[in-house]
């Protein structure tokens, strides 16, 4: 009977949506860059007028539809509009995503003191005017960590800060808590803004410490995790996703989450990482091997633990072998705490 009732809804939502031409939009997801590196990625889509607040299951299931039925503007120029009115100029590709990638001069002077850059980007294309309807000017931040910072913290998402079940049987748990659950109702690991938090403004209780935060989940899930975040009080950071054409990578590829923790290191030489993830995947065997690449910029990695007694087995074995930089098996963010004290981060 609920199977017959969604199946009408999605069918009826589909039809009215041939009908009636939606206005475009430019996400803008937060990224990072240095003083002299503007760096700005995103998508050029539809508006499909998601509302993650709305209430009730149906309006859920049809959010989650929303989310991955999407329709790309392909192939159209776009661009941004720094605050002391320069112009950079990108174009969308094949699926709709866009990165501007620009050595520009004098970029400290624009951010604010927690090291944001705020910008705006638009579409280019006079030939979208019809469908932009007035409204293109979209609103993008860009993170340039302030010299002052001690040290930066790249974050996994799944099962660190976020109940999401990767060690469960055949995933299930991580398809529920994905499509059925709003990111409002969605539990952070207790205590984990407060470590979050106590890292960024680090031992002086001042400072700006960088969070990036990194995830295996697609860039269709970015406003949902971004919802995540702000609703459960967490420092604000870059969300660093991947496309779906990821997911169809070679085995003998370099993991997204390796590429994307050495393409932070590689951008910030001079600035030391502590690395958090779980144990349940691949997050010790990834950082265990930054660490031996990069052992000047890897201070420590916590790798929360996780109900399996397998996995956590095998991690505590792997770890023994390790000495190029501090590991803890976190049980509970208030170890995290006590090792990041004893070791002068906060």
């Amino acid at each position: 009977m609920y199977s017959t009732f969604l199946m009408a809804k999605m069918l009826t939502f589909g039809f009215m949506g041939w009908l009636k031409k939606d206005k475009l939009q430019l996400i803008a997801f937060q990224a990072y860059g240095t003083v002299s590196h503007f760096y700005a990625r995103g998508r050029a889509l539809e508006d499909e007028k998601i509302d993650l607040s709305e209430k009730g299951f149906f309006n859920l299931i049809t959010n989650t539809w929303k989310r991955f039925e999407t329709d790309e503007i392909k192939n159209t120029s776009i661009e941004v509009t720094l605050p002391d009115g320069r112009i950079l100029a990108g174009k969308t590709d094949k699926n709709g995503y866009y990165l501007i990638d620009e050595k520009i001069d004098d970029l400290e002077s624009l951010v604010n003191e927690e090291g944001w850059l705020n910008y705006e980007i638009s579409y280019s294309d006079t030939a979208l005017r019809h469908e932009i309807q007035n409204q293109n000017r979209f609103p993008g931040e860009l993170l340039i960590p302030s010299k002052a910072s001690k040290f930066g913290v790249i974050s996994d998402i799944d099962d660190t800060i976020l109940h999401t079940g990767v060690v469960s049987s055949l995933k299930w748990r991580v398809i529920f808590n994905t499509f059925f659950k709003s990111a409002e109702k969605r539990i952070p690991l207790e205590g984990a803004a407060d470590l979050y938090h106590l890292l960024h403004r680090g031992a002086s209780g001042e400072e700006a410490n960088p969070i990036f935060y990194v995830s295996h989940s697609p860039w269709n899930l970015y406003r949902y995790l971004e919802l995540f975040l702000k609703s459960n009080d967490f420092p604000k950071g870059p969300i660093l996703l991947r496309s779906f054409s990821d997911f169809r990578k070679r085995k003998h590829e370099k993991p997204q989450k390796e590429t994307e923790v050495v393409n932070i290191l590689k951008t910030y030489p001079n600035l030391a990482f502590i690395l958090i993830g779980d144990s349940g995947e691949k997050d010790a065997n990834i950082y265990m091997k930054i660490s031996n690449e990069y052992p000047n910029q890897v201070a420590a990695i916590y790798l929360r633990s996780v109900n399996h007694k397998k996995k956590m087995s095998r991690i505590r074995n792997l770890i023994k072998t390790h000495t190029t930089t501090p590991i803890l098996v976190v049980d509970k963010s208030e170890d995290a705490i006590a090792h990041a004290k004893s070791h002068g981060f906060i």
